[in-house]
């Protein structure tokens, strides 16, 4: 994974759920993640599924991933091509999720992204561009241990490469 990402906003709003994420009526699919994915965001938004593109932004506002904490519900955003996902904040149990399979969750100032923007960000410098509009949002960097981790396709792969908790 490139510390600098590009790709198009799709906007959702606040308290976005892991309901919303990972339809519970499609509990049956939960061991078939790739036909999950076709899925994901569906219930927040119906048409997103055959929207998204491969390296797209899900963009939101506070409290994304709230609800049970199907670990399920980043890996399929991941799956659908997702780059990384831009809220205001996350809940806990959804942030480590998405960590852990390799999923960028990145906490900043979303209210000035609109759908369709085209952005560009620099995990590694904490800068948004968004090209659309020619403005920068700051965020705080990400880590390098964590964009090692990412790198690595989350923290089960990074383990698996270099033994338990080898972070440099």
């Amino acid at each position: 994974m490139e510390a600098k990402l590009k790709g198009k906003a799709w906007k959702f709003g606040n308290d976005i759920s892991t309901d919303l994420i990972a339809p519970g009526r499609l509990f049956h699919l939960r061991t078939k993640l790739p036909e999950l994915a076709k899925h994901v965001l569906e219930d927040a938004d119906p048409e997103f599924p055959s929207k998204v593109q491969k390296g797209d932004f899900v963009v939101a506002g506070s409290n994304f991933g709230l609800g049970s904490s199907r670990e399920h519900a980043p890996t399929i955003i991941k799956l659908a091509g997702v780059n990384a996902v831009l809220a205001k904040s996350f809940a806990r149990i959804f942030y480590r999720n998405g960590i852990n399979v390799g999923l960028p969750l990145l906490i900043c100032d979303t209210d000035r992204i609109d759908e369709g923007d085209e952005l560009e960000v620099d995990m590694s410098a904490g800068i948004v561009k968004d090209l659309t509009k020619g403005i920068e949002i700051i965020f705080s960097p990400i880590p390098d241990v964590m964009i090692k981790i990412l790198n690595d396709g989350g923290l089960v792969d990074h383990i698996a490469k270099y033994g338990d908790f080898k972070l440099d």
